[in-house]
């Protein structure tokens, strides 16, 4: 390697796809401290006023980077304005802190009502502005995670575009969204969890619930008992040991079809019982149907004596 050749080695420097007008070599390097594109074999510079897109400090480490970097918030579909908004704030200071002169008050005023104004443009913002503060009030009721929220807010978003809650309201497709997202990610809700959140009838946030699948073209995500154990685990206070024999107990029985056509919520909560039996975690079905929602304790009953028999169990 010649004196020329080393002087582009090192850091700043990068191999470049293309081809030499030159000589015609692929041999090309971006040299990213002089922003130059330089041919390894005959010198001859392609490129000698590059743009540098990357930020103007530097970091070394992710410390650093971090703490340097001036990007804004990320994209919040959980917020009105997905949280990329300006804000006049109602104190009349300035920068520093100082009063706003008296003349500059009522120009103030005037731009604060006229943003507030340009946020209510047409009906979709208005819908939002009463959607979206109560979808975080039923997620934070149902103990719902931020990342399925914001997916939430995006379906329903989806859906006011498309004029799917026009003539239902907004409590009800709300529900219908939660219940369709909560499945897809196998942390179903049962529908009397959200009939009890959002103060509308099962009924009618089943019925809005096939119509935003059929209207935006989702497939309905199939619940199954596993996808309660571990909710239901947690609920009753089970070791891990318990839950995990539930789960082996859930698939023993699938592979056998036992379970088809059942309630997913009943077969569950009859799978933590006999598992907790097993396990000597006991809780009685009583116990366990004063504690979960949607389950009694005749569903339990009969569902345990359908898997103990089935599995071979004499307990």
């Amino acid at each position: 390697m010649n004196e020329f050749e080393d002087s582009f080695e090192g850091d700043s420097a990068e191999k470049t796809k293309g081809v030499c007008p030159h000589c015609a070599s692929s041999n090309l390097y971006t040299d990213y401290s002089h922003g130059e594109i330089v041919c390894r074999e005959c010198g001859f510079v392609l490129e000698d006023a590059m743009f540098d897109f990357g930020p103007e400090w530097r970091a070394f480490d992710e410390d650093q980077k971090s703490r340097r970097s001036r990007t804004g918030g990320l994209v919040r579909y959980a917020k009105l304005n997905k949280g990329l908004t300006t804000e006049i704030d109602r104190y009349d200071r300035d920068i520093r802190g100082g009063a706003i002169q008296p003349e500059r008050k009522a120009q103030l005023y005037r731009l604060r009502k006229w943003q507030r104004r340009s946020r209510m443009s047409d009906s979709v913002q208005r819908n939002l502005s009463i959607a979206l503060p109560e979808l975080d009030r039923m997620c934070a009721y149902l103990n719902i995670p931020n990342n399925i929220k914001e997916e939430c807010a995006m379906w329903y978003r989806r859906a006011v575009s498309k004029g799917l809650v026009r003539g239902r309201s907004i409590e009800c497709v709300v529900a219908a969204v939660i219940y369709l997202i909560s499945r897809k990610h196998h942390l179903p809700k049962t529908l009397e969890e959200l009939e009890e959140a959002s103060g509308v009838k099962r009924k009618d946030i089943g019925r809005s619930y096939r119509f935003v699948c059929r209207r935006l073209d989702v497939k309905m995500p199939v619940a199954t008992p596993i996808d309660y154990v571990p909710r239901f685990a947690s609920e009753l206070g089970l070791s891990g040991r318990t839950e995990a024999k539930a789960i082996e107990i859930l698939e023993e029985a699938a592979k056998k079809g036992i379970i088809s056509g059942k309630g997913p919520t009943g077969v569950a909560a009859a799978a933590i019982y006999l598992a907790g039996k097993i396990t000597d975690d006991k809780q009685t079905q009583r116990g366990i149907a004063g504690k979960l929602v949607g389950v009694t304790e005749v569903t339990i009953r009969n569902r345990y004596e359908e898997l103990a028999r089935a599995l071979d169990l004499d307990i």
